[in-house]
């Protein structure tokens, strides 16, 4: 997501440069190399790719700009607001099937009462149909691998609990 990081006030030496005020929202850890400045330009989102980026205290820097060489084209961008997008939190919520190999593992039937526990001992990666692969009492069981089946997983503790249609584990 896009946040609005500062603005362009005015021009900086002669090579196309520029003062920015920067708001409070602008990252301390900002990588000009990895991350564009977005302007809107005539109604249009545009990229400006810094060849040149260095702070000047808390709320200020100067920039210079890719494609943006020369005093005369650098005053087009006076006075635009810039935004800049929020790096993602590396630690969301995302994960990977296979990750849960070793999760003990609490499985019922939906319609029955009784509750059988395992552990998942593999995972079959495969696009058509995602398999789990179960070791409950001695034995090895598939179940599909969707998340329709997956009712909770404790990734603290380590376990998942299963809710299976009617039949796949043949629970009395």
């Amino acid at each position: 997501m896009a946040v609005s990081a500062g603005r362009i006030n005015k021009l900086f030496g002669t090579d196309g440069g520029v003062m920015l005020s920067l708001y409070p929202a602008f990252p301390d850890d900002f990588d000009p190399a990895t991350t564009p400045f977005m302007v809107s330009i005539d109604g249009l989102e545009v990229p400006l790719w810094c060849d040149r980026f260095e702070r000047r205290g808390i709320a200020g820097a100067t920039a210079t700009f890719a494609d943006f060489d020369t005093e005369r084209r650098a005053q087009e961008l006076l006075g635009l607001e810039f935004r800049i997008e929020e790096p993602q939190d590396e630690d969301d919520d995302e994960f990977y099937l296979e990750d849960l190999i070793g999760f003990a593992v609490m499985a019922e039937e939906a319609g029955k009462t009784g509750k059988v526990t395992g552990t998942v001992s593999d995972y079959y990666d495969s696009d058509a149909n995602p398999l789990f692969e179960l070791e409950i009492d001695g034995r090895r069981v598939l179940v599909p691998a969707v998340e329709e089946f997956i009712a909770h997983i404790d990734f603290e503790g380590r376990t998942m609990h299963l809710v299976l249609p009617e039949g796949l584990l043949t629970l009395e």
